[in-house]
Order: C-alpha cells, then sequence, then structure tokens
C-alpha cells in the first residue's frame, strides 16, 4: 500500500501560499507509517513550529492499473474518504527555498490521518460535487468542493498510472482547498464529509 497526494489541486489554496496554479499534477507520496487511523491523537512532531492541517478527499484504488486511460480511469477507485496531509510548512518552506524535496515536510510519523469509513463510489450523485469541511476547535477552518478541482479524479489516476502503477488499496490524496493554518497542541479536529463526521481526534 502506498500514499500518493496532489499539492496544489485547487487554486485558491495555490494562491494563499503564492504558488503558480499548475498545469499539470503536482504528486508527492508519503510512507504507510504516516498513516495514522481510527482517530487516534496526532503528535505534534518536536521537529517544526509550524504545521498546517490540509483537509482532503481520499480515493481508495480498488484495483492495479498502469497506462490508465482518463476514459476508464474511474473504474480504478470505488471508495471515497477524509484526511488531513499535515505539513511541516517551516521545513518545506526552506526546501522550496533551496529547491530541495518535500519528504521531511510532509512524510513524518503520523502525517496523514484517514477516516475510519469510505463511502462507495456509487454513493454519491455527482463526484464534481461533493462538499467536506474541517473544523477545528467548533470553528469551521477550511471549506471545499470538488466543483473546484483543477485536476479531476480520473485526470489524476491516469497521469500518476503512467509514471507509478496504482494497486489495490493505495490511497491517492487528492488536494487541499484554501483555509490552511497551524494546528497546535490541545486542538480539537473534526472532518466532515457530505456533512458526516469521518475525523475526530486531538493534536497532543
Amino acid at each position: 500500500m502506498k500514499i500518493i497526494a496532489i499539492g496544489r489541486n485547487y487554486a485558491e489554496h495555490a494562491k494563499e501560499l503564492n504558488n503558480p496554479v499548475p498545469t499539470v499534477p503536482v504528486i508527492f507520496m508519503k510512507p504507510d507509517t504516516a498513516l495514522l487511523k481510527d482517530n487516534k491523537p496526532f503528535y505534534h512532531p518536536e521537529f517544526s513550529q509550524d504545521v498546517h492541517h490540509e483537509i482532503e478527499l481520499v480515493l481508495k484504488v480498488c484495483k492495479e492499473g498502469k497506462h490508465v486511460s482518463e476514459k476508464f480511469a474511474g473504474n480504478y477507485f470505488d471508495e471515497i474518504g477524509l484526511g488531513i496531509d499535515f505539513t511541516a510548512r517551516d521545513i518545506q518552506n526552506k526546501h522550496k527555498e533551496k529547491g530541495l524535496p518535500w519528504e521531511l515536510a510532509k512524510s513524518f510519523d503520523g502525517s496523514a490521518p484517514i477516516s475510519s469509513t469510505f463511502i462507495p463510489k456509487a454513493d454519491f450523485e455527482d463526484l464534481y460535487n461533493i462538499e467536506f469541511k474541517l473544523d477545528i476547535n467548533g470553528e469551521t477552518r477550511q471549506f471545499g468542493n470538488t466543483k473546484d478541482l483543477i485536476f479531476s479524479f480520473e485526470r489524476i489516476i491516469a497521469f500518476v498510472s503512467q509514471y507509478i502503477t496504482l494497486k489495490k488499496g493505495d490511497l491517492i490524496f487528492t488536494g487541499t482547498p484554501e483555509g490552511v493554518s497551524k494546528v497546535s497542541v490541545g486542538d480539537h479536529l473534526e472532518g466532515y464529509l457530505r456533512g458526516n463526521k469521518l475525523l475526530d481526534f486531538y493534536v497532543k
């Protein structure tokens, strides 16, 4: 199982960090040790003073695929859940300044909380009108809708599979909307997909 993540897939998020809006998908990966399941607490790492939350929809790959055409890419995922791409923004900014990879900022242990519940794709009337949000301490910090995606789910799968073979059980984080900000010890994070709470954990 691998975790593939898409950066800057909502234009307003790219703009809030003064990044260019991409013309092709921006890809990075997280190791399996980044996964945080069952709403266990996220332990704030000591090596960063500026860890940001990034709420995202997560696709679960249902079969192996390589060089998948966009036309058939929808057959390669069958469930959608919620995840958070925790990012050590201070480390990321230093690496970006030097043209270095983002892994230390994105791939640390526990940096990818995911929901225990994934919803069957067939339950969604319109994949490109799905609302999701993140509340912190009872206040909505991020609100997204898939109508604002730069690259569709099918485009992501087709693009990634040209380089990396997808396998059953792989997770694809599809990008975060605007509103990212720092988390602090004691924060209570609650993630909602179509009004259903799928994430509910604390920062320790």
